[in-house]
């Protein structure tokens, strides 16, 4: 299984950045897709999910209203838009997937992993 991650970079505070999330090796509509972020110094912290099929979403509470996650089965990538982005979403994402909703979040170790995309946010 091959998750590559792209989209990421340095913006301003207030820009977005739109990541992507390519996967191979693996059923892709058969699993929910999520996209976690580290910071430096940081734990490593779940951002959003999205359902297998793409009508479910779910958002850490400081993202919700600014990023938007989604998924094309047909292309196998999931999608994390970021807009309004503030200097603490600085960060390495990485995209992840997984069995179900709660799984994938809250027993990530069980998860497939990607490589992580560099987003940096200055003020």
């Amino acid at each position: 299984v091959q998750l590559q991650a792209s989209g990421g970079g340095s913006v301003q505070a207030g820009g977005s950045l739109r990541l992507s999330c390519e996967a191979s090796g693996l059923i892709f509509r058969g699993y929910v897709m999520g996209w976690f972020r580290q910071a430096p110094g940081k734990e490593r912290e779940f951002v959003a999910s999205v359902s297998a099929t793409g009508r479910t979403t779910y958002y850490a509470d400081s993202m919700k209203g600014r990023f938007t996650i989604s998924r094309d089965n047909a292309k196998n990538t999931v999608y994390l838009q970021m807009n309004d982005l503030k200097p603490e979403d600085t960060a390495v994402y990485y995209c992840s997937g997984g069995t179900t909703m709660d799984n994938l979040r809250y027993n990530p170790h069980n998860n497939y992993w990607g490589q992580g995309t560099l987003v940096t946010v200055s003020s």
